[in-house]
């Protein structure tokens, strides 16, 4: 088999929900980007989104409001700069928004922020928030081709679906909706729960030509009231660790990338 040049290498983290980060998680993600830059310098950064909890744009009322938006964006913009502080300077940094960066965004739902005041929570209107922001290139949370992040032969999205196999039903759509070209590994976050990269399939005899993985979650040191209406027994705290080829995922093949999740977990 021919083993393609590996040009870039990428970590990626999912699910911070600030102001509920974790900060042994934070601390040992901060640990494992320095020491990957040290032995190979990291060419990508992603968070796969629900970088901040939203909780002014939620429809739940379980969960009291102990801070504000205000306070999130500025707790936000503070943890993206501590991982880009670790980073090297040249790294490409990337934020797919997730459904709760996007409810404070989202137009026409009244539920959440009412039209009439959304202009006024705009993070750019916050000077030092969206200077930092605007140094991520930012995907808009949308379904399909729209919503991904794509590099050399990875796909990223935040997810939409959190069922027990919603990494795999998702990593097919996604795999199709970017082009359906084979040897492609599909990363994701959303659902809270660590997947190593494993191989999709039609069936239990017959694969398929693509891998999902899930990078789980950095958040929740004590659980938020709202977390209890979930079974949280398969959450963890992870990122992802990859090296890939670039260029057109179409014309690399197999053998371009090689990924793992590590944990951030005591």
């Amino acid at each position: 088999m021919t083993m393609r040049r590996k040009d870039a290498r990428v970590a990626a983290i999912s699910c911070t929900h600030v102001p509920h980060e974790s900060s042994p998680a934070i601390d040992r993600l901060l640990d494992e980007l320095t020491r990957a830059s040290e032995d190979k310098p990291l060419t990508h950064f992603v968070h796969l989104g629900d970088l901040m909890e939203a909780k002014a744009a939620s429809v739940h009322a379980d969960d009291p409001t102990e801070h504000s938006l205000l306070d999130e964006f500025h707790a936000a913009a503070a943890l993206l700069k501590k991982i880009r502080d670790v980073l090297p300077k040249d790294c490409t940094l990337i934020w797919n928004h997730g459904n709760h960066d996007d409810n404070i965004i989202k137009p026409g739902d009244s539920r959440r922020i009412p039209a009439e005041l959304r202009a006024l929570c705009d993070w750019n209107r916050v000077p030092e928030v969206g200077e930092e922001f605007r140094r991520w290139q930012q995907i808009p949370y949308r379904l399909g081709k729209r919503g991904c992040y794509q590099l050399g032969p990875i796909i990223f999205a935040h997810g939409w679906q959190a069922s027990g196999n919603s990494d795999e039903m998702e990593g097919i759509r996604l795999a199709m909706a970017c082009g359906g070209w084979a040897h492609r590994l599909i990363v994701r976050g959303h659902t809270h729960r660590p997947l190593q990269p494993t191989q999709c399939r039609r069936s239990a005899t017959t694969a398929l030509p693509w891998h999902v993985a899930n990078v789980g979650h950095c958040a929740f040191d004590e659980r938020a009231p709202y977390t209890y209406r979930f079974d949280i027994s398969r959450w963890g705290r992870g990122m992802l660790l990859a090296e890939c080829a670039t260029g057109r995922a179409d014309r690399l093949g197999a053998n371009a990338w090689d990924a793992t999740v590590l944990s951030l977990d005591n």
